[in-house]
């Protein structure tokens, strides 16, 4: 994950670590300040003198500088410069091929001749491209041709010559078209159906939905176009999303080009090691302050496409409940402009299409996880820190009192002790729901990255009596065992954790820290996403002496590796939960675990620790949940649903003739008909704000609607009732339950 581990502490290992290097470094000398700073070949080879000399010293494993690591090198840089091979030939890839052991070489010689090279191929590749779409856009696409396109790009081989390459450019720009092409033609049938006003009637926000209106009243006036009509508008929205994908291009010097070439060698360490160009260092620390005008989702490039990640609480993607994690945006559209294609486009690009003023709208065309093809309308706003920190709620069934605390992130101030941190807010949260008389509490970190260390033991601390945590080990040192020295126990009840595929880092510290003590339920995902190292951001400008070359930028490396209190490491292999649930990624391979590069699963010897002996009905707790999951409709349904996510999600090739091509997707969407229960369920519980909230709310409409969206999106949230009933099963005495009607849970379509 993108979020950085941070230690507890200031390690006195890497403090010895950065004077060293501030030595030793003495010897990179300031170029000639007389020398362009935008385009220096000899910045260039400092750059990268200094960063393999960093990673060598400070990486807690860095791999040896030789032909294997050079290979990697070569196929990430490739891969990166053209990830659907649409520009280079394999008369290209022939001469690149020749440099494949020989990165190595070059890195300890300083010798940029592999990149010079293909960096000036690649620019005339580019203006060769140019020439290519603008032909194939001149005239209509013939959408009864019989013809199919494979997007596996992966396994696609490159072009032997240029007419073979025009031709990938012709079937690609074709897919991209046939797409927009069914997309209006839908739309046009919806208005004439009246299904448009049923969808703007669904709409929440009153003035996207006034703007709709008055949208739509205008085309009532209007003539429905002809096919030919509408080809011809995808063919020029084509045009000018390719022609504004290009001017960018045109726009990055070599300073940017040679930054990728220079994060293909520090990633090769591992995934979580990465250069940070002086912009990218700038927006990383842009985005730890938390506050920023735009829809709250994380991106992230996979080959040519811009992936969801992640959905910050409290954001408009996040309230909206229509984009989610894997979500593929295609194209981006400023309100009711023309929607344009961000296939292939650079990620700071599409993100600064999609940032914007509050209050201004950006619809997004995205392929969702399952294949089906969406538009979805958001309102930008304020994104804050706010919806980043612990929060509690409470709810009550079958006589019994319950609370939950949602963590998004483990976060703190390093800087001032004395702000808050997520380890003083959940205390706080635990003592609010104690005063509330709660039964049980569920400890919610689904979707949580990671973040501080320290609060990740501080939290688990609440919930047990002193002993160990977590246990830390650098490069060439003992480990370290982490301990809750506070003999107190603030919340000594039933206890549960939840977890998903994306829980990582210092959520994984929390939950197999309770889990190995047998202390709570850990419930979720078959196992989480198994990032078991630490990160440190090292600046580079401070390790060269008058420095007269500009900003140099920063590295994240990898410096430590954690490791549970049993000895085993949650690297690749997460915590598997005590009761696995299935979710629509149970098939997908999602996490470290999917990174060729990933560090390995290692094992020390365990922490002595004491199990937890308060907890008798825990193994039955389990064997309940286990029992319930395996006759409700409703989780068959989910489980059904991933395993059709998995199915579509592994297609590749797509038919090109708009008849075929229109079954298809009328297809996909019927079928995905049947999952429409799962976001239609509802279950029967009201949860409430402890009285601190509720105090707020009455108070800030904003911070009362932030709730007013939490506590609905729990009243849907089935996971969250399974955790319920696990709750009721861990108590000392049996609890006395309402009758359920199983075939009521799910919500008939």
């Amino acid at each position: 994950m993108k979020t950085i581990l941070l230690f507890m502490k200031r390690n006195l290992k890497l403090v010895l670590l950065t004077v060293v290097l501030s030595v030793a470094l003495l010897a990179f000398n300031a170029i000639d300040s007389k020398k362009s700073v935008s385009s220096d070949p000899e910045k260039d080879k400092l750059l990268i003198d200094l960063l393999t000399f960093v990673i060598e010293r400070g990486h807690y494993d860095p791999a040896a500088i030789d032909d294997n690591l050079s290979k990697g090198i070569y196929k990430d840089y490739i891969e990166a410069l053209d990830p659907s091979k649409r520009f280079f030939l394999q008369s290209d890839i022939d001469e690149f091929s020749k440099y494949e052991t020989l990165i190595d070489d070059q890195i300890k010689n300083k010798d940029l001749s592999f990149f010079d090279l293909t960096y000036n191929l690649y620019l005339k590749r580019m203006q060769e491209s140019q020439k290519y779409y603008k032909e194939i856009l001149e005239k209509p696409f013939d959408y009864t041709v019989d013809e199919t396109i494979n997007t596996d790009y992966e396994k696609l081989p490159y072009a032997k010559n240029t007419d073979e390459l025009k031709e990938r450019w012709r079937k690609q720009i074709k897919l991209s078209t046939l797409s927009s092409l069914t997309d209006r033609i839908k739309l046009q049938e919806d208005e004439k159906n009246g299904i448009i006003d049923e969808k703007i009637n669904n709409v929440k926000d009153e003035k996207l939905k006034e703007k709709l209106k008055a949208e739509k009243d205008k085309k009532k006036e209007e003539k429905p176009k002809s096919i030919e009509e509408l080809e011809k508008e995808t063919r020029e929205s084509s045009l000018k999303s390719l022609d504004d994908y290009f001017t960018f291009i045109k726009e990055l010097d070599r300073n940017d080009w040679f930054g990728v070439y220079v994060n293909a060698i520090a990633s090769r360490f591992d995934p979580h090691t990465n250069y940070m160009a002086p912009d990218d260092k700038e927006r990383f620390d842009v985005s730890i302050s938390g506050k920023f005008e735009g829809i709250g989702a994380r991106l992230q490039k996979k080959n040519d496409l811009t992936e969801i990640t992640e959905l910050i609480s409290g954001g408009p993607a996040w309230r909206g409940k229509e984009l989610e994690q894997g979500d593929v945006i295609l194209k981006v559209a400023q309100g009711d402009g023309e929607p344009v294609d961000v296939i292939g486009m650079r990620l700071d690009n599409v993100v600064k299409k999609i940032k914007g003023p509050k209050g201004t709208e950006v619809r997004l065309t995205v392929k969702k996880v399952d294949g089906t093809m969406k538009v979805i309308s958001l309102i930008r706003d304020m994104v804050e820190t706010e919806e980043t920190y612990a929060k509690s709620s409470v709810v009550e069934r079958n006589g019994m009192k319950y609370g939950i605390i949602y963590l998004p992130k483990f976060y703190i101030d390093f800087e001032n002790q004395d702000s808050r941190d997520a380890g003083k807010d959940v205390a706080i949260e635990v003592e609010r729901l104690k005063a509330q008389g709660v039964n049980g509490i569920i400890m919610d970190v689904r979707d949580n990255g990671g973040g501080s260390l320290k609060t990740a033991v501080d939290i688990t601390g609440l919930f047990i009596e002193q002993g160990p945590v977590v246990q830390i080990k650098s490069a060439g040192t003992k480990k370290e065992v982490l301990y809750d020295k506070d003999p107190k126990i603030q919340w000594d009840g039933p206890l549960v954790v939840m977890v998903n595929n994306f829980s990582a880092s210092a959520s994984e510290i929390l939950a197999a820290a309770i889990q190995d003590y047998k202390r709570g339920v850990v419930i979720g995902s078959k196992q989480t996403y198994g990032k078991g190292t630490v990160q440190n951001v090292i600046d580079l400008n401070q390790f060269v002496r008058g420095n007269n070359v500009g900003d140099l930028g920063a590295l994240k490396t990898t410096t430590q590796k954690f490791y549970r209190i049993n000895g085993g490491s949650t690297q690749l292999e997460g915590v598997t939960s005590d009761v696995e649930m299935p979710d629509r990624y149970s098939y997908i391979d999602i996490g470290e675990r999917d990174l060729d590069n990933a560090m390995p699963w290692t094992k020390i010897d365990p922490a002595p620790f004491n199990i937890w002996d308060k907890q008798t009905n825990f193994d039955r707790a389990v064997q309940n949940s286990k029992a319930r999951m395996a006759q409700d409709e409703h989780f068959q349904l989910i489980e059904k649903s991933a395993r059709w996510t998995k199915e579509r999600r592994d297609a590749a090739v797509y038919s090109l003739k708009l008849d075929a091509f229109t079954a298809e997707q009328n297809s996909l969407e019927e079928k995905s008909k049947q999952f429409k229960p799962i976001s239609d369920y509802k279950n029967d519980l009201v949860f409430k704000p402890v009285p601190q909230d509720f105090e707020l709310m009455s108070k800030d409409e904003s911070f009362k609607e932030k709730r007013e969206r939490w506590f609905e999106s729990l009243s849907k949230d089935i996971y969250v009732e399974e955790a319920l009933n696990v709750l009721d099963d861990l108590q000392s005495k049996p609890v006395v339950k309402g009758k359920v009607d199983l075939k009521k849970k799910i919500v008939k379509s």
